[in-house]
């Protein structure tokens, strides 16, 4: 397998730095890795394979000689950079929202649509949401084994969701929090974040609902091939670092139990199945931070259920740094070798 050059769009920030760190992991076939970020960050370096890797400039011409670009810049940056790495040959694999919903740019998490990753006319794939990845990874084979309807959906995201500047301004607030300074202004959230809960992740749009909620539903339907599929979601930015929760009720076609979704979850790929409740075992964001599998547990029948209505309700957590972003954006990348 030839080596290939890969380009980090993004590479000094929080998902960039991921991505690194999971090409490492995962003996990816780097020849050159080109990590890139504005102006600003040159001078800058990145750690790989035990080297320090000078930052380059992200401009149209330093994707030249690259075979696949790993994107982890927003969405105005990837609008304006990655058409240019494709028509200079790269294929990129893009996490931000900027091309999602394109009809003829794939969306792609590989444990289920990886043959979509096939046909990128535009020489760019899209990674999903990180809640929607987190969520739908279980949700997935549960939908072969019985059919998905519908999914209600409430998210328990963690502040580094909102990248670097999440983290560092919950940090800081715990701190003031700690010792009753000033709080003083807590941007990128809205309010305090620290000792609260935030009810709103993106912006308002139709229906009362933000951008993140429709992301559940418009990005879920594309990935499963499953255009009728009805979603409700509600996102909460809530004080955990690291790690993605959600609280899903599912609805099938025809009868699952709770013991027929765990026998098909054990065997799922890239879920671990933590359910004892008994025992007090169930997924937390302290458990699943800094690895890649989704944990899922609390599987229980759905008792607001109408007579006739098959469905139930689980509980995941995934760490959406790694798993939710830089990590699906790597695997993909390994279909194309």
């Amino acid at each position: 397998m030839a080596d290939k050059t890969v380009a980090i769009l993004g590479a000094t920030g929080v998902v960039g730095t991921q991505m690194i760190q999971c090409l490492e992991e995962r003996n990816f076939p780097v020849g050159k890795l080109v990590p890139l970020a504005s102006a600003r960050s040159v001078g800058k370096t990145v750690s790989f394979n035990g080297e320090d890797v000078p930052v380059v400039e992200a401009t149209p011409d330093a994707f030249e000689g690259a075979d696949i670009v790993l994107g982890a810049a927003g969405d105005a940056t990837a609008k304006a950079l990655l058409p240019e790495a494709a028509k200079r040959g790269a294929v990129c694999v893009d996490n931000s929202h900027a091309f999602r919903l394109d009809p003829d740019v794939p969306l792609v998490i590989p444990e289920i649509n990886a043959a979509d990753i096939a046909n990128h006319p535009r020489n760019i794939i899209a990674n999903p949401n990180c809640a929607t990845i987190i969520g739908l990874v279980p949700t997935w084979p549960l939908h072969k084994l019985a059919g998905l309807r519908r999914l209600i959906v409430s998210t328990y995201q963690a502040a580094s969701g909102a990248g670097m500047p999440g983290l560092t301004e919950l940090k800081r607030e715990m701190s003031v929090v700690a010792n009753g300074g000033e709080m003083g202004d807590t941007s990128p959230f809205a309010y305090q974040l620290a000792a609260n809960l935030i009810p709103q992740i993106g912006s308002f749009k139709d229906e009362g609902y933000t951008s993140e909620e429709w992301k559940m539903q418009n990005e879920g339907r594309k990935i499963m091939h499953l255009p009728e599929v009805r979603v409700n979601c509600t996102c909460v930015r809530v004080p955990v670092m690291r790690s993605h929760s959600e609280s899903i009720t599912a609805e099938f076609n025809r009868p699952i139990s709770p013991d027929e979704a765990r026998e098909a979850l054990a065997s799922a790929p890239g879920v671990k199945v933590v359910d004892d409740p008994a025992n007090l075992r169930y997924p937390m964001p302290l458990d699943t931070s800094d690895q890649d599998l989704v944990y899922v547990g609390r599987i229980r029948r759905d008792l607001s259920a109408p007579d006739g209505v098959n469905s139930l309700t689980f509980w995941c957590c995934g760490d959406q740094i790694r798993k939710g972003a830089a990590t699906n954006a790597v695997q993909i990348a390994e279909y194309l070798l």
